[in-house]
C-alpha cells in the first residue's frame, strides 16, 4: 500500500469514527456555491458558515500567545487521529472542510510557519498525495495557527486555478530551463506566477531565488507574503505562487452594509472565495473581488521585477 492509499484509508476511518468530522463533512453536501464571471475565466464563491473561526481568526502576536494550539497533539481532540507522514510531521483530517477530502498536515514540534526550509517538503508531499493539491498559508496571509508550521490539502479538480493553468489561455510562457517552465499571468484577477517541472532541485532553487528576493522588499516580516499551492501529475510538479501585500482588505474591518468577511488565502487566491456569512455571499460582486484581490496581491509591474531573469 502506498502513502496515498494509506491516506485514503485513515481519511475514511476518522470520518466513520468522529462524530464532528463526520457531521462537517456531511454538512458539505449543503454548502451553497455560486459561479462569478470574470469573462475567460470564473471565480467561485462558497457560503460555509462552518470556516467562520478560521476566517475571523485573530492572528496578532497577544492573542496566538494567550489561546492554546489546536494543532499541538496535547490540545488536540481524542478522537482526532494522526497518520505519519514522516519522522517529525503528521497528518490530520481538519474537520472543519472547505474540500470535500480536506487534510491538515502538522509539524510534531510547535514552531513558526515558515517555508524558507519546507518548500522541498511541500514538493514530496505533492508526489505521494497525487489526488491533492498541497497548500501554504503564510503566517501573515492565511494561516489561523501562524505559531505551528503546518500544510494543508484538498482534493484536486476542486479549485478553478487548475483548469484555467491546463488550457494555458490566460497564462504566458515567460522563461524556461531544462526540468522548469515559468509561467505568468497578466489578465487574471490576482497576482501569480507557475512553475512547472519535473526537477525537484531547479523547483528548490528557483523558489529559493525569487524567495530571497522577495524578502528584500518584505524585510520587515517575518517571512515574505505566499500563499503556494503545489501539485503533481504525469511527472510534472505545477506550483502556484501569489504574493501578496497585505493579509485582508479594507472590507474585512469596515462596518454595517460594507463589511465583507472575507480573509484570502490559498484557497480563495486559487478561485474558490470562502463567506462564512449568507449575507457576503448573497451580495459579492466581481466589483467587490477585484478590488479585494487588488488589495491584497502584490503589484503585478513589481512581481516582474522579482522574476526577471529568475531561471
Amino acid at each position: 500500500m502506498n502513502y496515498s492509499e494509506k491516506t485514503e484509508r485513515f481519511f475514511n476511518g476518522q470520518i466513520s469514527d468522529w462524530d464532528l468530522a463526520n457531521v462537517n463533512y456531511r454538512q458539505l453536501e449543503n454548502v451553497m456555491t455560486r459561479s462569478v464571471s470574470f469573462g475567460d475565466f470564473e471565480v467561485l464563491v462558497q457560503f460555509n458558515p462552518g470556516r467562520i473561526t478560521s476566517t475571523a481568526a485573530k492572528v496578532d502576536s497577544k492573542s496566538i500567545e494567550t489561546r492554546p494550539c489546536f494543532l499541538c497533539a496535547k490540545n488536540r481532540p481524542a478522537l482526532q487521529q494522526g497518520l505519519i507522514y514522516k519522522p517529525g510531521m503528521t497528518v490530520l483530517v481538519n474537520p472543519f472542510p472547505i474540500f470535500k477530502k480536506h487534510l491538515t498536515i502538522v509539524s510534531d514540534d510547535h514552531i513558526d510557519q515558515r517555508i524558507a526550509e519546507n518548500f522541498g517538503t511541500m514538493l514530496d508531499l505533492a508526489a505521494e498525495l497525487t489526488d491533492y493539491q498541497i497548500f501554504y498559508n503564510g503566517p501573515q496571509c492565511g494561516a489561523s495557527a501562524p505559531d505551528h508550521f503546518h500544510f494543508q490539502a484538498g482534493n484536486k479538480g476542486f479549485l478553478p486555478v487548475e483548469k484555467d493553468f491546463e488550457g494555458k489561455r490566460l497564462c504566458n510562457l515567460h522563461s524556461s530551463s531544462p526540468g522548469i517552465e515559468l509561467w505568468t499571468w497578466p489578465g487574471y484577477s490576482r497576482t501569480v506566477f507557475s512553475f512547472k517541472g519535473n526537477n525537484r532541485e531547479k523547483l528548490i532553487k528557483a523558489f529559493n531565488s525569487f524567495y530571497n528576493r522577495f524578502s528584500e522588499i518584505q524585510s520587515d516580516k517575518p517571512e515574505p507574503m505566499l500563499n503556494i499551492l503545489a501539485s503533481y501529475s504525469d511527472g510534472d510538479w505545477i506550483v502556484h505562487f501569489f504574493p501578496r501585500k497585505v493579509h485582508r482588505p479594507t472590507q474585512f474591518f469596515a462596518e454595517g452594509h460594507c463589511k465583507i468577511l472575507i480573509s484570502p488565502a490559498s484557497v480563495d487566491l486559487g478561485g474558490v472565495v470562502i463567506t462564512p456569512r449568507e449575507e457576503d455571499y448573497l451580495k459579492i460582486k466581481r466589483e467587490d473581488l477585484d478590488d479585494i484581490f487588488r488589495q491584497v496581491s502584490l503589484d503585478k509591474s513589481v512581481l516582474l521585477k522579482l522574476i526577471e531573469n529568475l531561471l
